[in-house]
């Protein structure tokens, strides 16, 4: 990774953002890969892993909430980090970054509303199971 680049360095391992951290910044990731995940019942689940050129953290700034999911560097990783005034002063500069924000959110839905569609289809599947399983004659 190169000295004085943008950016700051993180090591694989090492946590880029809390899960309940105040969400004061949005981060692009500049070089590497994350994982982003969530802390549950004492172990941790894998939302997604991010790669050069993805941003997280977008929500807890647009919504002044807290980060609902941490992220960790899987490899050597260099983030940017942009605070919320940063950034709103960055869309005026230049709109079409608000453009392909909004393009990567949509892109984010799609493939959330795909995945709840897949949930659904196995959750009534499964119930339709357990349902003739329970109403089937005992043998």
């Amino acid at each position: 990774m190169e000295t004085g680049a943008l950016g700051a360095p993180y090591a694989p391992g090492q946590i880029i953002v809390q899960q309940g951290a105040p969400g004061e910044c949005m981060y692009v990731i500049l070089e590497g890969k994350v994982e982003v995940f969530i802390e549950r019942d004492g172990g941790e689940v894998s939302l997604k892993c991010c790669r050069e050129g993805d941003f997280l953290g977008e929500l807890a700034l647009f919504n002044r909430e807290q980060h609902a999911a941490s992220a960790r560097a899987l490899e050597a990783t260099r983030v940017l980090s942009i605070d919320r005034k940063t950034f709103l002063r960055r869309i005026q500069e230049d709109p079409t970054l608000a453009f392909g924000l909004v393009q990567s959110l949509c892109q984010q839905v799609k493939e959330l509303n795909n995945e709840v569609a897949l949930l659904n289809t196995v959750v009534r599947e499964s119930l339709h199971e357990h349902l003739r399983q329970r109403d089937a004659p005992a043998p």
